[in-house]
């Protein structure tokens, strides 16, 4: 299998666009199932979608007394779901409208007995149409779409690597639908000054609470129109004086554009050590975040965690 797999694969944007620019919209539609089924959970938690052995799967979503789960089979091309009632049913991953993919789930949730009316406009996606409506998006590349989620995978397992070297309030490692990418956030444990909003397709609100704390985030997301090149992310709020001035990871820079550090994710894939070099990245970019905004380092951090190791105290 190892041979046959590319550990770090090719995500060349353009080769893929139309795929991802549907899959977005596909996996807005599982994402606010769950945020219609589940109660809110601090900055936004509740919504996200985690990498799994086969895909991107909602872990366990309320259903009065019972829970339903939902997942993008990537090997299989399917879109699972089930009850814990023993309830299950699928759908085919093939190309198919966004107005489609939104009928057959909503009637493969029907089906198992969960009726759910979700808000149909999708968030933070150019010129969005109602997902009833929209006819316009269709692709599905079935081997584009095994190779995003072999990304993910990477990615999530060096995120949660990183994750284990932090004491304070970190995140889990999630898959937001919405923005279409995989973060980690650190959080110094101070509030942060109330954010002015105006992040186009989401709620002020939204925002809101979910910046309601000072962070240092990075993150995995595969390009997009305005930015179409795969990359990972680092990004300081509120942004301390000096953060983008801070030496990094050769090979990563600030972008004044986007407002955080990005490293290529070409340069992660074909570099001698790519686990490594994305660990160096997460790590400087949080130290420049942690030091410019006068974190407690000290009380905060701990040495990245071994398997099978207690760590010491």
């Amino acid at each position: 299998m190892d041979g046959a797999v590319t550990v770090w694969p090719d995500l060349a944007y353009d080769s893929w666009r139309e795929t991802a620019a549907t899959l977005q919209l596909w996996t807005q539609i599982v994402g606010k199932v769950r945020l219609k089924l589940t109660p809110w959970l601090n900055h936004g938690w509740q919504v996200p979608l985690y990498v799994t052995a086969r895909g991107l799967g909602t872990s366990p979503i309320p259903i009065g007394h019972e829970i339903l789960e939902i997942e993008f089979d990537f090997n299989a091309h399917r879109l699972l779901a089930r009850t814990s009632r023993d309830e299950k049913g699928s759908l085919p991953l093939e190309p198919q409208t966004v107005a489609d993919f939104h009928r057959r789930m909503i009637t493969l949730l029907n089906g198992l007995g969960v009726a759910v009316t979700i808000n149909e406009m999708p968030n933070e996606v150019l010129n969005p149409i109602l997902f009833s409506q929209d006819r316009s998006h269709g692709s599905y590349d079935a081997a584009a779409a095994h190779r995003f989620w072999r990304a993910l995978l990477q990615a999530d397992r060096i995120f949660k690597l990183f994750r284990t070297g932090f004491l304070g309030k970190a995140s889990l490692v999630h898959f937001f639908w919405g923005s279409f990418d995989l973060a980690v956030t650190r959080f110094s444990g101070r509030k942060a000054p109330r954010h002015s909003g105006g992040v186009p397709g989401l709620p002020d609100a939204v925002t809101r609470e979910a910046y309601s704390h000072e962070v240092s985030s990075a993150g995995f997301w595969p390009g997009n129109a305005t930015f179409p090149r795969a990359a990972f992310y680092s990004y300081a709020y509120p942004e301390p004086s000096g953060f983008r001035d801070r030496p990094v990871t050769p090979g990563a820079h600030f972008n004044e554009g986007l407002g955080e550090f990005i490293l290529p994710y070409d340069t992660i894939r074909t570099a001698t050590e790519p686990e490594a070099l994305l660990l160096e990245f997460l790590s400087t970019t949080y130290a420049a975040a942690a030091e410019t905004g006068g974190w407690d380092r000290a009380a905060l951090e701990c040495p990245i965690g071994v398997p099978g190791q207690v760590r010491r105290v």
